[in-house]
């Protein structure tokens, strides 16, 4: 249901439950190559990435390649749903979850095959349904 920002009772019915989890996979730490099988064969992958950076938050177009972002220190979740190259150069295509006047319509296209940028391989992850 949607966001409301205030308090409510929970709407929640079993009966309605179209799906459930049975388990979930992780992905080998910093394996891009691991990454990129796992969007072409599962599907959109969820994951964590250090999105401390002032130029992540002013993120609007290109491929965000941020030299001094780590691997290690992730505080924001993300969605990779799909790669490509651009200009030669490897790229992520990531959507983020601060609505579509962020980024590129709410994506951004994270540097790929550039030592596990802004850790977008570090905690990937799917679930088994």
């Amino acid at each position: 249901y949607p966001y409301t920002g205030k308090h409510h009772s929970c709407a929640f019915k079993r009966a309605d439950v179209g799906a459930d989890d049975v388990g979930f996979v992780d992905l080998p730490f910093g394996n891009e190559d691991a990454l990129k099988k796992a969007v072409a064969t599962i599907g959109p992958i969820s994951t964590a990435v250090d999105a401390s950076l002032a130029t992540f938050h002013l993120y609007d177009k290109g491929i965000y390649a941020a030299k001094s972002c780590s691997i290690l220190t992730l505080d924001h979740s993300v969605l990779v749903v799909g790669y490509g190259s651009e200009g030669g150069k490897d790229y992520w295509l990531v959507k983020n979850s601060w609505g579509k006047p962020w980024g590129e319509k709410g994506y951004i296209k994270m540097a790929r095959n550039m030592d596990n940028m802004c850790g977008i391989s570090s905690a990937a992850s799917y679930p088994l349904v």
